[in-house]
């Protein structure tokens, strides 16, 4: 669970709570305040992970140990981390639901150490794959029916980034992963190709087509731009055409280009496919392409049947981080605001509303008190009571569908890969500006 993965001053105020005797009940939340230029919603994601964090969080010899040696905690102070638990409460939206700036996405309950302790790992948990998910809701929206596999294992930042970034791809509408691990751990149907290397070591493309297509244990998807791309469809044609007379059809399902002019190089090999009569074999691209290549190439009907997104997709190159926030929002019963310039929150426990049309679109949110009666749904709902996590978990396919029709249900607009922002008005209703108000009285 590696517990010391949060900040120092995580510890160092859990301290000060202890030696102050300050136990009361703390309420934080998790939201982003305002949403990248690039983006016109946020897809929710990571909440599996965020619960199972807290349900397993404890610190064992070796980390009392490590902290002892600091000379920074009290003995008394180990010792409570000793037999430390979460024994508080998780508010959330489901995963895969769209959001807005300065809307809560997740809520701790919690003693004011406890739900402080666990602020670094929640934030980096939920914002790593919050924004993984969002950018892959994106190329989904743009991908339209086709096909999309996660090929960014090997440029993510590190083994848990790819290993999860493929978990949040698949929540926001990828089809598969070329990650194997995450295959075995959260059941993503996994796909994956042959490298240039394959290629370069045969003597002939024709000799490395023939040998991977006849060893590969399906139907096998060859790579086809190492040297010429057209003059690979036309050899990938021939080996095809002589392994039909050997063990039938489909031993090769499709050819992969990697570079070039993708839409130039698409329209070339479906023509030499087609008329070699090779109909059946689908087309695959990739090679630094986002949801805006796509989109390019979806509109202008280049002949793609599925794309692999690398780069682009784990490290979410133009949009890599969010302005995303943990902050207390009451303590003790009472409502707290932060009035930092720029960086002001609007205070007390808080709930999101959704309202919809007749067809079940989206067509409003406002952010209110939990308590008061606004019209709509109320998307955070209790995941986690006393430490325990109140249901089963929700197998991830079923996840995934969820986002998928809840941004088929964002207004049109939104489906426009350049509106920013706005389509979906946020209200901050009236009883919550008015505690905001009262609370800045009182300070002045």
């Amino acid at each position: 669970m590696r517990p010391l993965l949060i900040d120092l001053y995580q510890l160092t105020m859990a301290q000060s709570y202890f030696e102050l005797g300050m136990r009361e009940r703390a309420v934080f939340e998790l939201f982003v305040r305002t949403l990248p230029r690039s983006r016109g919603f946020l897809v929710a994601a990571g909440l599996a992970q965020a619960l199972e964090y807290l349900e397993g969080l404890q610190f064992g010899p070796a980390d009392i140990e490590f902290l002892a040696s600091l000379g920074l905690f009290s003995p008394e102070f180990l010792k409570c981390l000793g037999t430390f638990r979460f024994s508080g409460s998780v508010h959330a939206m489901p995963e895969g639901t769209p959001f807005f700036g300065q809307e809560p996405i997740l809520r701790v309950t919690a003693p004011i150490l406890e739900a402080q302790l666990v602020e670094s790992r929640i934030l980096n948990i939920v914002h790593f794959q919050t924004v993984i998910a969002s950018k892959a809701a994106r190329c989904s929206l743009a991908a339209g029916e086709r096909q999309l596999v996660d090929f960014g294992l090997r440029r993510a930042h590190e083994a848990d980034a790819g290993f999860f970034a493929a978990r949040a791809a698949y929540v926001g509408g990828f089809h598969a992963t070329a990650t194997v691990e995450a295959g075995q751990r959260f059941g993503i149907p996994l796909s994956g190709t042959l490298a240039h290397s394959f290629i370069e070591a045969h003597q002939s493309e024709g000799e490395a087509f023939r040998n991977f297509a006849t060893t590969y244990p399906g139907a096998a998807t060859l790579l086809i731009d190492t040297y010429d791309t057209e003059r690979g469809a036309e050899r990938v044609a021939a080996v095809a055409r002589e392994l039909k007379k050997i063990s039938g059809p489909r031993r090769i399902r499709a050819v992969r280009i990697d570079s070039g002019d993708l839409a130039g190089e698409c329209r070339a090999v479906r023509r030499i496919l087609d008329f070699q009569d090779c109909q059946e074999i689908q087309i695959v691209v990739s090679g630094g392409l986002d949801e805006y290549a796509i989109e390019d190439l979806v509109k202008n009907a280049v002949p793609v049947d599925a794309f692999g997104v690398g780069t682009a997709l784990d490290v979410a190159a133009d949009a890599p981080v969010l302005d995303m926030a943990y902050k207390l929002q009451e303590y003790a019963g009472e409502a707290r605001r932060k009035r930092s310039p720029g960086k002001a929150t609007w205070p007390g426990v808080k709930q999101v509303f959704r309202e919809r049309g007749s067809r079940r679109q989206i067509v409003r949110d406002a952010v209110a008190l939990a308590d008061e009666a606004v019209p709509g749904e109320a998307l955070l709902a209790e995941v986690m009571r006393e430490g325990r996590t109140v249901a089963p978990a929700i197998p991830l396919a079923q996840i995934r569908a969820y986002c998928l029709e809840e941004v088929q249900a964002l207004p049109a607009l939104l489906h426009d890969l350049q509106q920013s922002t706005g389509a979906v008005p946020v209200r901050i209703s009236d009883a919550l500006r008015a505690l905001a108000a009262q609370l800045d009285a009182e300070v002045r």
